[in-house]
């Protein structure tokens, strides 16, 4: 079976270091890492390394529904490159490249096979679209 791969990305006016710091830190995943204003993370762990487990717990604001995203880390080049395997099995890769205060954010994700590839491809977009929000209006160590 052939599995469909789904590209996304964004350009985000602001260095890579920065990027990266709210990119991996919990502290700030929980602010951007939602697709819609109607959800939120209410939680994040991170160890990054290679071996290491990424969890975040993402909850419709009603408190119908929620669930754990999550995976562990295949490949990590700091500022430049992160690859991991999520729980399904879905390998995705998310690639930092850099220009000075320009950062484009690149996704490569394997699609999974219960929702459209539209909608996957949407969702996945709107939280980049809110990471670019969140990181272009934050400092470093904020």
């Amino acid at each position: 079976m052939t599995k469909t791969i789904i590209t996304i990305g964004v350009s985000v006016e602001a260095p890579v270091e920065k990027i990266w710091e709210c990119w991996t830190q919990p502290q700030h995943i929980v602010k951007w890492n939602t697709a819609s204003n109607d959800w939120h993370t209410t939680h994040a762990t991170n160890d990054l390394r290679v071996g290491g487990k990424f969890n975040t717990r993402l909850e419709a604001k009603d408190g119908s529904f929620g669930f754990d995203f999550w995976g562990i880390y295949d490949e990590i080049q700091v500022n430049n490159r992160i690859a991991y395997t999520l729980g399904d099995d879905r390998k995705v890769e998310v690639i930092f490249g850099n220009e000075g205060n320009l950062t484009q954010i690149t996704q490569i994700f394997e699609a999974e096979t219960e929702n459209s590839v539209e909608l996957q491809q949407g969702g996945w977009q709107a939280i980049l679209n809110n990471f670019k929000a969140y990181a272009e209006q934050r400092t470093p160590t904020t």
